[in-house]
């Protein structure tokens, strides 16, 4: 609690101005989860709720985050775990082009995982109504698995229609896939043309996610 203190003092705020730039940033973080379907959440997003109030010390950003991060495990029970993408995706390498880097900071982003245990978060929390989502995730993510980690799209879709999923209903559900960073889509120039891959992502290689990935494909082979 001292060292909170201390590391306080060298910002020149009170203690309710951090206590409101917390709130602000616990809110956004909580907001953007529900409305986003679990996206992950920009750093530079969180940073912008301090920079915005004219506070221009340089660590301030990131004290506050720090202090949302204990705040939403001690009340909310969630863990705000930090993404760091290895590299760009093909398409945003396309849009970078020309441009100056970005810095890794930049590319940093949030998401929140539930700190319960699977029976209570089971009971209580999960929502029949999005279970077909979470199949749909572990169906996706198990082929990829057996593919050896990246499949073509063409590929992909042979085994999910084989399994009664199609382009036409599904193609969104996949993509949502890529923007909440369990899976990275690439466009790999051959002598054919264009091939799309997709691999895993940061998520689908995070320890817990990838153990309930291989116990999913036991389940089934």
């Amino acid at each position: 609690m001292s060292s909170a203190r201390d590391e306080l003092s060298q910002f020149d705020i009170s203690n309710e101005e951090k206590d409101k730039l917390v709130g602000e940033v616990i809110r956004c973080i909580l907001f953007k989860t529900t409305q986003n379907n679990g996206c992950p959440i920009k750093r530079e997003e969180l940073t912008q709720i301090v920079t915005k109030k004219s506070y221009r010390q340089k660590n301030l950003p990131a004290f506050v985050i720090n202090e949302a991060k204990s705040k939403l495990s001690s009340i909310f029970g969630y863990e705000l775990r930090e993404l760091q993408r290895s590299r760009p995706s093909s398409a945003t390498q396309k849009t970078r082009a020309g441009s100056s880097q970005q810095s890794g900071a930049d590319a940093k982003s949030y998401v929140i995982i539930s700190q319960l245990p699977a029976d209570v978060y089971k009971k209580y929390v999960e929502n029949d109504e999005t279970s077909h989502v979470t199949g749909f995730t572990f169906v996706v993510l198990g082929i990829i698995h057996l593919a050896g980690g990246k499949i073509t799209e063409d590929n992909l879709w042979h085994h999910l229609r084989r399994l009664g999923l199609g382009e036409n209903e599904d193609k969104l559900a996949l993509e949502a896939l890529v923007q909440q960073r369990y899976l990275q889509k690439d466009k790999v120039s051959g002598p054919e043309g264009y091939t799309l891959f997709y691999e895993f992502a940061e998520r689908a290689l995070d320890e817990a996610v990838n153990r309930r990935i291989k116990e999913y494909v036991m389940e089934v082979i």
